[in-house]
């Protein structure tokens, strides 16, 4: 099989390695659709220097064989199932995962290739995984179940933040995850949701996507108001999220940030007023099937078909990247194909 590797900035290669065997506990899938994420962009442009590295972890596939221990066990992916696999290292046992803290699991990547190089075990033919960590899409297009890795974090977002319906929205950047926001927190029954970007095409675009309101981070509070939860979903925007969001409300920080980025926060202000800053990072289990069923619902069908910007084969991933690096883009994706 094939598997991609980063080796430097602007440079990818195709390497051919072992086809996977499944274990007694474990399913092989072929890899049908894996997205471009901003990790594989900052990869890609050489601003995340870590080389070599087999990235990909926004992935769906097709079950091509099941391992016999979970083969005719009721709830596993069946033969031929289009799944969205869940990557993300889980021990049960380190400290965060004995707390049920799975999402913040201290164990490190296991994942290797033929010559040790670092799989995330997206960009690659097939794959081995566990049987637990594919969670099937019924007839979704194998492009929406490759977007159940961000939509199970964005469910996790919500979830942690504490979103509930009737609640005022504000979303701080209107990219591909602050779309995803925007497209649940819809769902969830926000009374209005606006987006905040600096790009008036994004915002453009958020307001065609169904946002109430959208508005330049300088005029966002005369434009929209004080918010029940305010979403950072781009690099800055902090002091914004202090100064929109209402007594009694929450601030939910899903995006990175550089290690020198800080906020001023009134202390006292938080106390009197019950503000909650959260840290969100990456998804747990209960996130992800709640992800895929809403995948396989089709609910959010529409608002992920107008995140789709482009995919090449995997033949072609060298200008997925490229892509990625070059313009702005929602999601962009590499695709395999069904199983033979």
């Amino acid at each position: 099989m094939k598997a991609a590797v980063i080796t430097g900035p602007g440079r990818v290669e195709l390497r051919e390695e072992p086809s996977p065997t499944p274990g007694p506990d474990q399913l092989l899938i072929k890899m049908t659709a894996c997205g471009v994420c901003t990790f594989e962009r900052r990869l890609y442009a050489g601003d995340n220097p870590w080389y070599p590295v087999s990235p990909g972890h926004e992935i769906s596939g097709q079950v091509v064989e099941v391992g016999e221990s979970v083969d005719g066990l009721e709830g596993t992916p069946r033969r031929g199932e289009t799944v969205t696999v869940d990557l993300l290292p889980r021990c049960l046992t380190c400290r965060s995962c004995r707390r049920g803290r799975t999402a913040l699991c201290r164990s490190r990547h296991r994942r290797r290739l033929s010559d040790g190089t670092v799989s995330f075990g997206g960009f690659v033919e097939v794959i081995s995984v566990d049987a637990k960590s594919a969670y099937p899409t019924g007839d979704a297009p194998p492009l929406h179940a490759a977007m159940g890795e961000p939509l199970a974090c964005t469910v996790h977002s919500l979830r942690r933040a504490g979103l509930r319906p009737g609640d005022r929205v504000a979303i701080i950047g209107g990219g591909f995850m602050g779309r995803l926001h925007l497209a649940l927190g819809r769902l969830e029954g926000a009374s209005a949701i606006g987006v905040v970007d600096i790009s008036e095409e994004r915002r453009l675009q958020a307001r065609e996507a169904g946002a109430d309101w959208v508005a330049a981070p300088e005029q966002a509070r005369q434009v929209g108001g004080l918010q029940d939860v305010v979403f950072v979903t781009a690099m800055g925007g902090l002091d914004l999220a202090w100064d929109i969001v209402d007594v009694g409300g929450s601030i939910g920080l899903y995006s990175s940030f550089a290690s020198e980025a800080v906020v001023r926060v009134e202390a006292d202000r938080a106390h009197r007023e019950e503000i909650s800053v959260v840290g969100i990072f990456n998804q747990e289990p209960e996130d992800w099937r709640r992800a895929a069923a809403l995948i396989r619902s089709g609910a959010l069908s529409d608002p992920l078909d107008g995140l789709i910007s482009a995919r090449y084969p995997m033949a072609r991933i060298d200008q997925a990247l490229a892509l990625v690096t070059s313009l702005p883009t929602y999601r962009v994706f590499v695709e395999g194909g069904p199983a033979g």
